[in-house]
């Protein structure tokens, strides 16, 4: 197995980030010693950051701040501050992006994360100096040291991170959008970047097969200590790669080369042509492991592989099973923890599945799972959750976020001293995710809309169910024409595809990447919603509450359809 490139500064990775990932974990101990009042703090903190702002000021954030105790602190936020979603804050967003200041937050961000939203806009997400200073740059110190607090030889080989394009584009106004993840591995002091496997210019490959052939390539090469990526989807993306290209692989090791017949950019080809070298010997050691085991897995071909991270927890649990027994039986396989676009809200400490949330560095607001639907809910506080509880989670942070509905489902599994430990459990209201995609009810009505409009052909009714085990939607159509041909449904139901990957981006790119396959369509017979209500009634739902859901993840209710294909 090839040298490792970085072995040299081994000691200054482990020492610097002992020290500097250390010092912030001390950080986390002291704050959960008393969560509420970080918390406290914390809210202080951001009403202080942004008093002078427009928002600041139409919310009366000087006033609240003078209030004298932790309860009417809260009172008068809460009272000030009605919570939000995304579309409630994109006016606001669009000016800054149009180069105003001081609207949301102090000045301008020092980029954007875009993320699809519950209409066909994606979500700009701003991240402001101060949030990637105090928060994403301190978080990440501390990520990489909860590595060597479990496995203290993680460092003694390459890391492979696959994260997104650091800079995409630019708004209106020339500040930049792109990957927040590929930005904090760009911004990396340049000694630690000796640790990962490959450039950055590996994520400037648009197309998927060529992307992950390269990653592949360059880290089978190696040998791999450390995996980094939220979705375990890529893992199995990864290991279908490696089964389909593993000859390509070793001759082009051998040879130090980059396989020619793949869409690779001729710049980007030239910018890794310095990491390619002839390699007979590895190039030999691959082939001899695929005449011994055939199906080469990670731990032959990374036997001393010491941790991968990716979600664990809500639907990507399915993947999880379809690597199983892949790697080193001493590999700790990490909880990525609890965060998106939005907001990294914690970490998880412990080596296993439980996020900490991270009170000193945003505030946390809770609604009880049974009171979601409720339109008054009592807001909890940090210090109020219960372990084994669900709740719905909102958040204000120094990005300009304020009382924001995650909608997300999540789980307070225990503690970390006073501070709540959860574990993601799903998406809420109308929203799907089996890899990321964050498909809403919403854009599948859209889509659906629009393929009616493209194709004339008309539906009475319609829906959907995520099935997460074979990571593909299948849809249900009850057609105008009843009797429309099997050819026309298909032609409906790829222009649904095809709209679904125009209103939102996340969609698209887990299609471009086969994480998610082509949906599956079922003609329905005559009069199937009106069966279907009639079930739901005869079932226990009252006539007058009865809610209808287009796109569900509910296998109860999916059984209830299944019957109802036409024959």
């Amino acid at each position: 197995m090839s040298t490792l490139k970085h072995t040299k500064n081994l000691w200054l990775i482990n020492f610097a980030l002992g020290f500097v990932g250390k010092k912030h974990y001390k950080k986390v101990v002291k704050v959960s010693k008393n969560a509420h009042a970080a918390s406290m703090s914390t809210l202080r903190g951001i009403l202080e950051y942004a008093k002078d702002t427009e928002w600041g000021i139409a919310h009366n954030f000087k006033q609240i701040l003078q209030s004298q105790t932790d309860e009417e602190l809260v009172a008068n936020y809460q009272k000030n501050v009605s919570p939000c979603d995304y579309e409630d804050l994109r006016p606001f967003v669009e000016r800054h992006k149009n180069g105003e200041e001081n609207i949301l937050f102090p000045g301008k961000p020092k980029m954007y994360a875009t993320t699809s939203g519950t209409t066909n806009a994606p979500k700009w997400i701003p991240i402001t100096n101060e949030y990637y200073d105090n928060v994403y740059s301190k978080m990440t110190n501390i990520w990489l040291y909860t590595f060597m607090m479990h496995r203290k030889d993680c460092f003694a080989g390459p890391a492979m991170s696959i994260v997104g394009k650091a800079i995409e584009g630019s708004a209106p106004d020339g500040t930049v959008y792109g990957s927040v993840s590929g930005v904090t591995r760009r911004d990396i002091p340049e000694f630690i970047k000796p640790i990962h496997s490959a450039p950055a210019d590996v994520f400037d490959i648009k197309d998927y097969t060529a992307r992950y052939y390269t990653i592949m390539r360059i880290g089978i090469e190696q040998n791999i200590h450390i995996i980094i990526t939220a979705n375990p989807s890529t893992i199995v993306e990864m290991q279908n790669n490696v089964n389909q290209f593993f000859d390509d692989y070793c001759d082009d090791i051998e040879h130090g080369t980059l396989n020619e017949k793949l869409n690779i950019p001729q710049n980007v080809r030239d910018a890794l042509q310095h990491v390619f070298k002839p390699n007979p010997q590895r190039a030999q050691e691959l082939r001899q492991l695929k005449a011994k085991y055939g199906n080469v897995l990670p731990k032959h071909y990374w036997p001393e592989m010491r941790i991968l991270t990716t979600w664990k927890c809500g639907n990507t649990k399915v993947y999880m099973e379809k690597f199983k027994n892949s790697f080193p039986e001493d590999m700790l396989y990490q909880e990525f923890s609890y965060f998106s676009s939005e907001c990294r809200s914690g970490l998880v400490l412990n080596g296993k599945n439980d996020t900490v949330l991270f009170p000193h560095m945003h505030y946390f607001e809770f609604i009880r799972a049974e009171d979601i639907d409720n339109p008054n809910p009592e807001f909890l506080q940090i210090d109020q959750l219960e372990k084994g509880k669900r709740y719905s989670i909102f958040v204000t942070t120094y990005a300009g976020l304020y009382r924001y509905n995650m909608n997300d489902l999540v789980e307070c599994t225990g503690y970390f001293g006073t501070i709540p430990t959860i574990q993601f459990i799903q998406k809420i209201n109308g929203i799907i995710s089996m890899t990321g995609e964050k498909l809403h009810e919403r854009q599948f009505m859209e889509a659906v809309q629009l393929a009616e409009k493209e194709t004339g052909i008309k539906t009475r009714f319609y829906v959907g169910f995520a099935d997460v085990q074979e990571s593909v939607y299948k849809l249900y159509y009850e057609f105008e024409n009843t009797d429309l041909p099997d050819t026309e449904v298909q032609k409906f139901n790829e222009s649904v595809d095809k709209m679904l990957q125009k209103v939102n981006i996340e969609y698209e790119a887990k299609r471009d990447s086969l994480r998610i396959k082509m949906p599956v369509a079922y003609a329905m017979q005559k009069d199937s919603f009106e069966t279907y209500k009639e079930r739901c009634i005869l079932q226990g739902a009252r006539d007058g509450q009865f809610k209808l859901n287009l796109l569900m993840q509910d296998e109860k209710r999916h059984s209830m359809f299944k019957d109802l294909i036409r024959k």
